[in-house]
């Protein structure tokens, strides 16, 4: 297995500011972290994105923000729109959330055309979407259709979870993933990755990105005692 430093871990890190009591402050305090450490990116709430890139100018970490967060329900206009703001506020990557009803519903047409409404705001300005599975809720089976819907929306990225639902990414979600759209779409494992040993078995998988709310924790080889 090969063996990673810890800044080749930091450069896959998509740092979450993202709980509901995050202030201002902690979202300077955190983008100061995310420079020192050299993660690849911030990921935000909508209403912190302004206020994120302001914090990272000048430096190499990208503002990402989620859209449709965290349950995906929202209209796809509304996402849309959502995602035209944050990329306007300074955004370079989006995290969106799959409308998860809609998809245990089976209409799978409404979940392409909800994803391919962010894509097409996103996409012309290159910036890549995403797409958030909540595999939590989802079978191995369901993992696996989900991915091509995403990628038949066009979509970038499939990422596991948003770390608000009862589970978390797992290497079997993964490995799924990797089997249904590896080699066309990035991998983005998230959610109850709290330790060094878990980050370094996801890359060693081959995921492209990692999202860790506990990023200093995880760097220096401890456990973070939070959930996300």
């Amino acid at each position: 297995m090969k063996p990673f430093t810890v800044a080749e871990v930091a450069a896959k890190i998509d740092h979450a500011v993202l709980k509901p009591n995050f202030t201002n402050a902690d979202v300077e305090k955190n983008a100061r972290m995310c420079q020192a450490r050299g993660v690849f990116s911030m990921c935000v709430r909508p209403c912190d994105v302004a206020l994120a890139a302001k914090c990272l100018k000048g430096s190499k970490v990208l503002v990402c923000a989620v859209v449709g967060f965290p349950h995906g329900h929202h209209r796809p206009e509304v996402k849309a729109l959502e995602a035209e703001l944050a990329i306007e506020d300074g955004a370079r990557e989006l995290d969106m959330v799959m409308n998860i009803g809609r998809f245990l519903s089976g209409d799978y047409d409404a979940v392409r055309k909800d994803i391919a409404a962010v894509v097409a705001v996103a996409k012309p300005k290159g910036v890549p979407v995403k797409v958030i599975l909540e595999t939590a809720y989802l079978t191995l089976d369901q993992v696996a259709k989900a991915c091509l819907l995403a990628e038949e929306a066009g979509a970038d990225f499939v990422k596991t979870s948003t770390g608000f639902a009862p589970g978390t990414a797992t290497p079997e979600i993964v490995e799924v993933m990797k089997k249904t759209v590896g080699g066309r779409l990035k991998i983005k494992p998230s959610g109850g990755i709290r330790d060094w040993k878990t980050a370094v078995g996801y890359l060693q998988q081959g995921v492209d990105r990692l999202g860790v709310g506990s990023t200093e924790a995880v760097l220096d080889g401890g456990v973070a005692g939070e959930s996300y």
